[in-house]
């Protein structure tokens, strides 16, 4: 197609039974928002048109790489000026999608007639983020202090740093129909089993929604069970954890304006195994993770229990600890159900109102409003001293979790305990602890076991689950994962060089 018919093509063409459109439609649609730039200019040769969107263009990259070169004249034709300028990412194009697309994507179009093409688009991408910061989510006394920032670029560079292998792979996509948010999926070639990588990027390719904000999104819509309230993709801001799951033989999921990173497929003991385990010595790492699952357990349960024993069973009650509870409860008005989704609730608000205040007010409505609260409304009859104790600890216990997500989890599970526990005592809290674990038993991560190592019972992987064992014994890979290369290690070696940490 020569230059004069390129020039001529403003009229609306048919692509594969879709409505292409022309240069003109292109630049109308363009016009109507008002940090849309077109002008006219010319040199003593040739006479050329320049298009961008403001806001999306580095104005320095313009006016010092791009601009000194249009108006030195030194060029006639698009090759010349895209030999000429210092730009590696500079591409000629007559099709008018990839023209709509760039621009967006704050490139500048240059074409020698008002609406001709061909046109050169060079990139002067405007890149604003902020630097890399300390965790907020899953901070750490030890080991490193980086954390995801809102960049896909910079969140890819915090991994391939830990990772410089070139068997890293990164396989990027659009996903959504308006903000055409940048995802890519990230996986070790070799290890990662390909079964896992091919559910994601199709689960990923078949996500028809409009507006992607945040890997969230991608986590509710990508996830095997849509109506669980169990988080079945790990999300964790720290690179380093990221990094370490990958050589698991797991893949990663960066979404563009997101920092944190989605992690699959995973398992129930993850979300209660922080990544500090791995820089502390495998006793101090495996009784801090026992005293997580522990005070899950003691947050589900502890408030229940209360309920269903001084309703039902309160003969079960020692005699010494039955004084005191008579004594503490004797002017209270409400029965012990009433009493606890009071004293739950308040935490639930206090809990709400922290989080959605700026940081400091919201310290002080946490700290001053339970004190507060806590002491009328003991002094006022509504509850008793056991019962606020009992459930402070439930919630002191609850932020043990590492991950947010399970944590969110965690809070509203009390609440279904709670009612059957006043409904049928605890005949009920079994009922319900039957019913939670049918569906834990049922769930699934990518396809893989939710439950694994417990169920299916799996010894070799459960040398890092409840526990963590040295690292010398922790030669093979998860054999949930299936992955292409389980050995990480020789063993034998290992058991020659003994760890510093046994």
């Amino acid at each position: 197609m020569s230059m004069k018919a390129c020039g001529t093509m403003n009229k609306m063409t048919y692509e594969g039974g879709r409505e292409k459109l022309s240069l003109v439609q292109v630049l109308a649609r363009f016009r109507t928002s008002s940090d849309f730039i077109q002008y006219e200019a010319e040199t003593s040769q040739v006479k050329y048109w320049v298009s961008y969107l403001r806001t999306m263009v580095d104005m320095q990259t313009l006016q010092k790489s791009i601009m000194p070169f249009l108006k030195s004249g030194d060029w006639k034709t698009l090759d010349e000026l895209q030999n000429g300028i210092p730009i590696e990412n500079i591409i000629i194009t007559i099709d008018t999608d990839v023209i709509k697309e760039k621009l967006l994507d704050g490139y500048i179009l240059i074409c020698l007639t008002e609406y001709g093409l061909p046109g050169l688009l060079i990139k002067a991408t405007i890149n604003k983020a902020r630097d890399v910061s300390l965790p907020e989510v899953e901070f750490s006394v030890v080991g490193p202090k980086e954390a995801f920032v809102e960049s896909i670029e910079s969140n890819i560079n915090l991994i391939r740093k830990r990772i410089p292998d070139e068997k890293l792979r990164i396989f990027e996509l659009k996903v959504g129909k308006l903000s055409k948010t940048k995802v890519a999926i990230l996986y070790i070639e070799g290890i990662a089993n390909e079964e896992n990588v091919n559910t994601v990027k199709q689960r990923i390719k078949n996500i028809k929604f409009d507006q992607i904000s945040d890997s969230s999104f991608i986590t509710q819509m990508i996830s095997d069970n849509h109506n669980s309230p169990f988080p079945q993709l790990l999300d964790t801001e720290r690179p380093d954890r990221v990094s370490s799951i990958l050589a698991e033989g797991k893949v990663g999921v960066i979404v563009d304006g997101s920092p944190h990173v989605l992690i699959g497929p995973t398992t129930l003991v993850e979300f209660f195994s922080a990544f500090d385990d791995y820089f502390y010595n495998w006793l101090n790492a495996s009784f801090f993770r026992l005293i997580r699952l522990f005070a899950v357990a003691f947050s589900i349960l502890v408030t229940p229990i209360y309920v269903a024993t001084l309703t039902y069973h309160y003969e079960l009650i020692p005699g010494d600890l039955l004084n005191t509870l008579i004594s503490s409860r004797r002017v209270v008005p409400l029965p012990p159900i009433l009493e606890a989704l009071f004293l739950e609730l308040t935490i639930e608000l206090l809990r709400e109102a922290g989080a959605r205040l700026p940081t400091k007010v919201g310290q002080t409505i946490g700290i001053v409003g339970g004190i507060v609260i806590g002491t009328a409304s003991v002094e006022a009859g509504l509850t008793s001293n056991i019962l606020l104790i009992i459930v402070a600890l439930s919630a002191l216990a609850s932020f043990t979790t590492p991950i947010y997500a399970m944590g969110n989890t965690i809070r509203m599970l009390r609440f279904p305990f709670l009612l059957l526990a006043e409904w049928l005592g605890l005949l009920g809290l079994m009922l319900c602890f039957c019913f939670l674990m049918t569906h834990l038993l049922r769930l699934t991560s990518l396809g893989r076991p939710f439950l694994e190592p417990i169920y299916p019972p799996r010894t070799k992987d459960m040398k890092d689950a409840l526990i963590r064992l040295p690292f010398s014994l922790l030669s093979k890979r998860p054999s949930q994962l299936r992955t292409n290369n389980p050995i990480r290690f020789p063993s034998k070696k290992a058991k020659m060089n003994k760890d510093i940490d046994e």
